[in-house]
């Protein structure tokens, strides 16, 4: 049977909202939301959190993931990225004589995220047999009618050769939730990486980076909270 790792990225350092992984979100430490997702989903043998701060381990063994080793200085830098710390995690655990054939990277800012939506998320993975896997949005607006502001202060379309292309003929695009990842972790250091998409709703996802992103996000996390959505 293949073994998954759960890995949820959670330093102590936050610029923009102090102690942002921890910080009570409707009631509750935002990290817990990320926590109990992945032992909601029931597809993981092992959920660990990766940190360099006491706080917040304290906290993620209080709500059920397990904490082997303490996050590096280095990887806990601002100049650290997701793949140094995933490789850091993985070679911790080979360390210990412990081996996984794939992990999923879940953020820990994600009050939105369901068990079962991390469990859709993961049987696409493993049916199509792929390298990495990762959760999309269609925007909302056609990117094709984006603006950019020019050296003159005027608006100008960037292509402005679907000025008059109707919006339903235009291809739609994606962009990246930033809740999520699964990696095969032969691949982690593959540049030729397959890559397949899981596409979600709006309503299902939420940028929480600044204070007014976390006053909406729980705005709209107690109005799908009260219709039964979550």
């Amino acid at each position: 049977m293949k073994r998954i790792l759960a890995v949820i990225t959670a330093r102590g350092g936050s610029k923009r909202i102090p102690r942002k992984n921890i910080k009570p979100f409707l009631g509750q430490p935002m990290i817990k939301y990320a926590i109990d997702a992945a032992l909601e989903s029931k597809i993981f043998h092992t959920v660990m959190v990766s940190t360099d701060d006491q706080e917040i381990i304290q906290l993620a063994k209080q709500y059920g993931a397990d904490v082997p080793f303490i996050r590096s200085k280095e990887t806990s830098s601002d100049f650290a990225t997701t793949l140094d710390v995933l490789l850091e995690v993985v070679n911790q655990y080979k360390l210990m004589g412990i081996n996984f054939d794939s992990l999923c990277c879940i953020y820990p800012c994600v009050p939105f995220l369901k068990g079962s939506t991390l469990l859709s998320a993961y049987q696409i993975f493993v049916k199509n047999d792929i390298d990495v896997l990762i959760p999309v949005v269609k925007f909302s607006y056609p990117i094709q009618r984006a603006f950019r502001i020019n050296n003159n202060g005027l608006l100008e379309y960037i292509n402005p050769e679907y000025i008059n292309t109707r919006s339903q003929d235009l291809e739609p695009m994606y962009h990246d939730v930033g809740m999520f990842y699964f990696y095969k972790i032969s691949s982690l250091l593959n540049d030729n990486k397959q890559i397949k998409y899981f596409e979600m709703k709006e309503s299902e996802i939420q940028d929480i980076d600044t204070k007014d992103d976390w006053h909406y996000a729980e705005i709209k996390y107690s109005i799908l909270q009260k219709q039964g959505f979550i």
